[in-house]
């Protein structure tokens, strides 16, 4: 049995709230164990200053990722102007990832933004992000289509992320933070609902670890991401979005 009393192979309890701020175009809490993150979706009728300098058609998605002061055991420091190089590279996968599921072209002109803030830091905050930041975009993307002004072709796949790890010689899915800071090798996978890896970021903590590993971290991933997609979807629908 693990800290928290789960199975190896076992995701912690996850809670996805929809409609959690009124002003957002779309916003959801997501709750993964104690890990617990804000999602908003702006959308704006306009695109980078990039796109437009290169002329490239189409629209964007972008994050922001930021974790509240006392988010942590520890006080951290609010980010101010520029941010740290670790919410850079988180903030950076979850636009990659949301990237993913959509149809950029027919997305026109506009850019979606998605502001991932962590209330409550227990492990997992990127991939729980991803997770909640995937509905939290559907929602307003599709509330969006009532003015007709985007297509039911624009949304081509769910996104959804888990951590794995070897910790003490165990290979466990959904890592707390009391096992992520344990773990001899750390992985962050997303995938899409065809079961295709969108990225994988892994690291060997305390050394190299064999092919073997790491097929057996996938396939828990893979399990992992097919209940959490399955979740997704039943938010969905019962807020009328599926």
């Amino acid at each position: 049995m693990r800290i928290d009393g789960r199975k190896p192979d076992e995701l912690r309890k996850i809670s996805i709230k929809p409609d959690f701020i009124l002003y957002p175009e779309g916003s959801v809490l997501i709750e993964m164990g104690n890990t617990k993150v804000l999602c908003n979706v702006t959308i704006e009728e306009t695109v980078p200053n990039w796109m437009q300098s290169q002329g490239i058609k189409g629209g964007w998605i972008t994050s922001e990722y930021s974790m509240l002061p006392r988010s942590t055991h520890n006080r951290t420091p609010r980010e101010r102007i520029l941010s740290g190089g670790r919410s850079n590279e988180i903030r950076r996968i979850i636009g990659r990832s949301l990237r993913a599921a959509v149809d950029l072209d027919f997305l026109g002109p506009r850019t979606c933004i998605v502001d991932c803030d962590v209330l409550q830091a227990d492990g997992g905050t990127r991939t729980a992000s991803i997770t909640g930041g995937y509905v939290a975009l559907n929602i307003a993307l599709r509330n969006n289509l009532e003015t007709k002004a985007i297509t039911e072709k624009l949304i081509n796949t769910n996104i959804a992320a888990v951590s794995v790890g070897l910790v003490g010689g165990v290979h466990m899915l959904d890592l707390c933070y009391q096992e992520d800071v344990a773990a001899d090798v750390d992985l962050n996978v997303v995938m899409n609902s065809s079961g295709e890896f969108v990225e994988v970021q892994g690291t060997g903590e305390k050394g190299a670890f064999s092919r073997q590993n790491l097929d057996t971290m996938l396939n828990l991933a893979y399990k992992g991401i097919g209940q959490i997609i399955e979740l997704q979807n039943q938010i969905l629908a019962v807020h009328h979005i599926l």
